[in-house]
């Protein structure tokens, strides 16, 4: 029988078999503990290790190839990829939930970095395109922000500030990535919203980066936007970083 001696799995729990399936897997997958490249036994074999029926297994591995983790080869063969070459965005929320720190910390870097490198564009964007219905939104917004100064509801304003932001720009992928991060960090919102407290709090900002994008006027937006995040990025990226290894002594 072909076992993965490397890498042994553990039995399923008769509950979310599909789900506890794909997790298994994939944590598996994006620690390296399945490489790319590596062949995984027949579905027949995985039912027997994992102890689950054939279809939790082939819904598993449909959920896996969608997410850019595993191929069918020629043959019914199933390899492992390497998700960095072949992932997608949605992979995100799933990177996120790992227990390997490091990989958490990583992807929670990267999120703080693409939305700064991001922000200045889609504010740039929607000055060009949003026009007043954008205006309107966001002034909204703004006018909710004034009767709190509670960080997570000051926090769910900022979310609908900036879904305003990107629904202004009418640029399709910018949608679904600002989707996608908006989702991977939900599950630690509060965290977030501690970090972020700055830019959160700063009201001067949101303010100035509306009044650009009510008048057109594309740099501007861009400009206010990156001082405004720029707020929020110094806290953030040190929540990214890994917490250091206590030392062992002799």
């Amino acid at each position: 029988m072909l076992m993965l001696q490397s890498a042994a799995l553990e039995r399923i729990p008769k509950r979310s078999l599909t789900d506890a399936v794909f997790d298994q897997l994939l944590a598996r997958i994006v620690s390296g503990r399945l490489a790319a490249g590596q062949a995984l036994p027949p579905e027949r074999l995985l039912c027997v290790e994992l102890g689950v029926s054939r279809t939790a297994v082939r819904e598993a591995m449909s959920r896996l190839a969608q997410v850019g983790l595993v191929a069918v080869r020629h043959g019914g063969e199933t390899r492992v990829l390497d998700f960095r070459a072949t992932g997608g965005l949605d992979l995100l929320p799933h990177l996120l939930r790992q227990t390997d720190t490091s990989l958490a910390a990583e992807v929670l870097r990267a999120g703080v970095e693409m939305r700064a490198a991001l922000a200045p564009e889609l504010a740039r964007a929607a000055a060009v395109r949003g026009g007043a219905t954008t205006a309107a939104a966001l002034e909204a917004v703004l006018e909710a922000m004034v009767d709190t100064d509670q960080l997570v509801a000051l926090q769910a304003c900022s979310l609908r500030f900036w879904q305003h932001v990107v629904d202004g720009t009418s640029n399709l992928a910018y949608q679904l990535a600002f989707n996608t991060l908006r989702d991977a960090f939900l599950g630690m919102r509060e965290v977030v919203a501690a970090a972020q407290a700055a830019e959160l709090r700063d009201r001067k900002g949101y303010r100035a980066i509306a009044r650009a994008i009510a008048v057109g006027d594309g740099d501007g937006a861009a400009r206010a936007a990156r001082a405004h995040i720029a707020l929020g990025v110094g806290n953030l990226d040190a929540l990214a970083r890994p917490a250091p290894r206590p030392s062992r002594r002799s």
